[in-house]
């Protein structure tokens, strides 16, 4: 072989495609050599061979699309087969298969990182770090089978973990209610950190709850509530009602809604109620062992002022009344047997009125009135006959005296001044019977008429006989003035003269 054939064959396909592409370049070649563009692009060339040569390999043999890490499919030996571990061949479809298995999980995996995100914001692992560990694992092994290629159980492990993170966040409602109740129950307890704690909780899953807020605030003023109360108690104590009632009203003010601070408030004002009752009915009964009834009264009815219901204080004051009026009513039978002693009817009958006004239904006083009535309607009799004796000359007015006087001697009973009435009535009707002589003198032109006796005409002189009393004699005569002589008959022998004469003579008008 000659020198020109051998340089034919050492030639590149590329110089071989080139040199029959362009003749010309060939002749101009081999007299002048290859172009700096021909090295350039051979110096390329060179560089994407050896990529292809050393590196594409090792990622072709790493990856499958969509650039993923490829899972090495190792054969296992088979006893004594003496066959070398080979890569299985994987088909276009079965790749389409790992993708969208992989898309899949993918999917699944955003939902669980969603939930994830929305928890770490309640701060799940405060309330159910248990459960949220558990699920993570569940993430967890999924990651690992992703990295494996087994998207099928990756997906399987994230839909458990995303199941769980689920589940936790149904839960959050629940937790919420729980942790303000067990608040609630820790502001009862007086536990303060355990309260905060609860509340905090609550407040994270429900950052704008108003219960959650307000036992929030209720738990910071907590552990000062506890503190006035037990001061609270301390002076109640010692009895220093007034200021133990003050403490218990600060911590009131600092938590209204304290059950116990409120009940120890209302506590101690019944007790200082109960204390101030009690001190005036005191008051009432040491003034009822005084023997000062009213004052008593009073301070009962101040007492019932203070407690309306009070059946206590209604009993002491019926009983304060009853025993008040047992003693006026004493009082006043007393002082009517007195004036019945002295005679005194009148007084005596109201005594016995005063008693019927705070009892109506005493028989002594009923009775003991009628009788008083009685005797005072007698004195008054005895009295009028004995004060007015020129009544008696006149027979109507003389009967009755004498039934009158009767009357108190069939009394039977002694009394000074009944017996001195009665003898002294008996002497005026004695002396009531006994006539006096009267003249009577006239002008004998005048016509007399006596009354009780009759008409005596016209005379100068005349005697008559009269019983004692009272008479009166007119006059009467043409021309003059009638005359009217009123005169009394006294109870002795002999009275004064009694004239009787029409002296005023009447002046005739228009006469002719």
């Amino acid at each position: 072989m000659d020198e020109n054939e051998l340089k034919r064959k050492d030639q590149s396909p590329l110089e071989s495609w080139s040199s029959q592409t362009n003749p010309s370049n060939n002749a101009v070649a081999a007299r002048t050599g290859p172009s700096p563009v021909v090295w350039l692009m051979l110096g390329v060339l060179g560089l994407i061979a050896l990529a292809v040569i050393f590196v594409l390999p090792g990622v072709v043999e790493d990856y499958e699309l969509p650039f993923t890490p490829r899972t090495e499919i190792i054969e296992t030996n088979t006893p004594n087969s003496g066959r070398l571990p080979t890569t299985a061949a994987i088909s276009p479809f079965e790749e389409a298969q790992r993708a969208k298995q992989r898309q899949d999980a993918q999917a699944v995996l955003s939902s669980l990182l969603e939930r994830q995100a929305a928890l770490e914001e309640l701060e799940v692992a405060a309330w159910a770090e248990q459960e949220y560990a558990e699920a993570l694992e569940y993430a967890k092994l999924g990651d690992e089978s992703y990295r494996g290629q087994a998207f099928l159980e990756a997906t399987a492990q994230y839909e458990n973990a995303d199941r769980s993170l689920e589940q936790l966040q149904a839960m959050a409602p629940e937790v919420f209610a729980t942790a303000l109740a067990q608040g609630q129950q820790a502001l009862v307890d007086g536990d303060a950190e355990l309260a905060t704690e609860r509340f905090t909780l609550a407040l994270i899953l429900e950052p704008e709850d108003a219960g959650a807020r307000t036992g929030l605030r209720r738990a910071g003023n907590l552990e000062e509530v506890e503190r006035l109360l037990s001061e609270t108690e301390d002076l109640r104590d010692a009895n220093r009602l007034d200021e133990a009632l003050a403490s218990a009203q600060r911590a009131v003010a600092l938590d209204g809604a304290h059950e116990q601070a409120r009940s120890v408030v209302s506590s101690i004002r019944t007790q200082i109620a109960d204390n101030a009752f009690t001190r005036v009915m005191s008051e009432g009964f040491s003034a009822l062992q005084a023997g000062e009834s009213e004052s008593a009264i009073a301070a009962f009815e101040r007492a019932l002022a203070m407690r309306p219901n009070s059946t206590q204080a209604q009993e002491a004051i019926t009983q304060t009344k009853d025993q008040l009026a047992v003693t006026q009513i004493n009082l006043h039978r007393g002082a009517a047997e007195r004036y019945e002693a002295q005679e005194q009817w009148v007084a005596a009958v109201n005594e016995y009125e005063q008693a019927l006004s705070i009892d109506g239904n005493l028989v002594f006083a009923i009775e003991g009135k009628d009788y008083a009535q009685k005797r005072a309607q007698l004195d008054s009799l005895l009295s009028s006959a004995i004060e007015q004796p020129e009544r008696l000359a006149d027979t109507a007015v003389y009967e009755q005296v004498v039934q009158v006087y009767y009357t108190g001697r069939n009394l039977g009973v002694e009394g000074a001044r009944l017996e001195e009435q009665l003898n002294e009535l008996e002497a005026l009707l004695d002396k009531a019977q006994v006539p006096v002589q009267v003249q009577l003198v006239s002008d004998n032109q005048t016509i007399v008429t006596l009354y009780q006796v009759g008409e005596l005409g016209k005379f100068t002189q005349q005697v008559l006989s009269l019983k004692p009393g009272k008479y009166v004699a007119v006059g009467t005569r043409p021309g003059y003035r009638d005359v009217r002589e009123e005169f009394e008959v006294g109870f002795g022998n002999s009275s004064a003269p009694v004239t009787v004469a029409c002296t005023d003579e009447i002046i005739a008008v228009n006469r002719r």
